[in-house]
């Protein structure tokens, strides 16, 4: 249950890289960049508004909600694996992703027309198959797209780019709001326009990864997916990942507790994404480039560190003020910076260039499984104990969480050692 790299991708790591983090970049994880920054735009539009429009305007309860925040990362796990292996199977990774991005571009249209907490449910799932299709294939293209020791530099550009959409998002959300009379309709109108921007983009930029040139298994070797399993370091990654999940709440929760801290107006209620985006936006390619230098197992475990202090500053008797807003957020986007372009980086030297995508996806399914039972949990707490209890609860869970995937990796140094020795 601890993060490692094969020996492989520790001296791959270590291989000189050009200078100049953009330079050494190449085009198309900038093309997916620039697609993954509208597509942002047009989501987090959607997202920064969602928690207010549906536990305000439409009464669902913290319950419901913790539901429905946990059906955004569980209805992926599956599609991530279906859109991972067909990927492999065709190599036709932009073909894939595409159909992701395409689908999700079509739900956003069909928020229009659904007012029902649960029919907005059903689409926002839709959304999200979407998303669950598209994420392995993409990855999958930035991976190939780098040599080996620059994934983290690949990965931290490409989420930099996509974290710039995050950071508008909101902001246009924002503005959307302030001036539209029909608010949460012209949103989504926006939003669907922004989405098939970048599914233009896509179509028109992208470059297929060349395929690489492997031997056909032969029928007595295992299926792929099962020789998957077999890379250690894949396993160990996918536990730590879903074990660390399980007990990571989500930044819709973190905004509703400093929105009730600050008894903040609906109005301003989009712009705190802002600040998480923010710093997410100037982290994400320094990380990146020291999850190269010194590691991305530990960058990775000190992402969750920063979610713990997030927790932590809203559980502390501190004025509700511009302090522990700024804490919060800049703890929040410290954690993504850190842990999700940082966990592909971490997975990709470690798989078959043929079976890039769908190794991907197993990791991803397993974070995706965890944060979705996460999120049911934490919405049950808050409806049962409240939400400083369940904050303190999922603050104890992830501390508790942190402190024995650190042991165990610790055990896992020495006894490697022992063998080498």
């Amino acid at each position: 249950m601890y993060l490692s790299t094969s020996r492989a991708a520790d001296v791959c790591a270590d291989t000189p890289a050009p200078k100049g983090p953009l330079r050494a970049v190449p085009g198309t994880v900038f093309a997916l960049g620039l697609v993954s920054l509208l597509t942002d735009v047009s989501a987090e539009m959607v997202t920064a508004v969602l928690p207010l429009y549906l536990m305000a305007g439409l009464g669902m309860s913290p319950l419901a909600f913790g539901a429905l925040d946990g059906l955004h990362q569980g209805a992926t796990a599956l599609l991530r694996l279906v859109g991972g292996r067909i990927s492999d199977r065709t190599r036709r990774h932009k073909l894939v992703a595409g159909t992701g991005y395409a689908l999700s571009a079509a739900c956003k249209a069909a928020l229009l027309a659904v007012t029902a907490p649960w029919s907005v449910a059903a689409v926002l799932a839709a959304d999200r198959t979407g998303k669950g299709l598209r994420t392995a294939p993409r990855d999958a293209l930035i991976s190939l797209s780098a040599p080996p020791g620059m994934q983290g530099r690949a990965f931290g550009v490409h989420r930099a780019l996509d974290t710039a959409g995050a950071l508008l998002g909101p902001l246009a959300a924002f503005g959307v709001l302030w001036v539209a009379v029909d608010g949460y309709a012209a949103v989504f109108t926006v939003s669907c326009c922004v989405a098939v921007l970048g599914v233009v983009v896509l179509a028109l930029f992208v470059r297929e990864a060349p395929a690489p040139a492997v031997a056909r298994p032969s029928p007595a070797e295992p299926p792929p997916v099962r020789s998957l399993l077999r890379i250690a370091g894949l396993r160990r990654l996918c536990l730590t990942a879903a074990v660390l999940g399980l007990f990571t709440v989500g930044d819709a929760f973190l905004y509703l507790l400093l929105q009730r801290r600050l008894d903040l107006s609906a109005v301003w209620f989009p712009l705190l994404p802002v600040g998480t985006a923010a710093m997410f936006l100037l982290a994400a390619v320094p990380v990146g480039r020291l999850a190269d230098r010194v590691g991305r197992g530990r960058v990775f475990l000190g992402g969750h560190a920063t979610l713990l202090g997030a927790c932590l500053l809203l559980l502390a008797p501190l004025p509700a003020g511009a302090l522990l807003v700024a804490g919060v957020l800049a703890a929040l986007g410290l954690f993504y910076a850190a842990t999700d372009g940082v966990l592909m980086a971490a997975a990709g030297p470690l798989l078959p260039p043929e079976l890039r995508a769908t190794g991907l996806a197993v990791l991803q399914t397993a974070q995706a499984l965890a944060r979705f039972a996460g999120s049911l949990l934490f919405g049950a707490a808050w409806t049962m104990w409240g939400p400083g209890a369940a904050l303190g609860a999922a603050a104890l869970g992830l501390l508790l969480s942190l402190a024995l995937v650190s042991v165990s990796a610790a055990c896992g140094r020495g006894s490697r050692r022992r063998v080498g020795a």
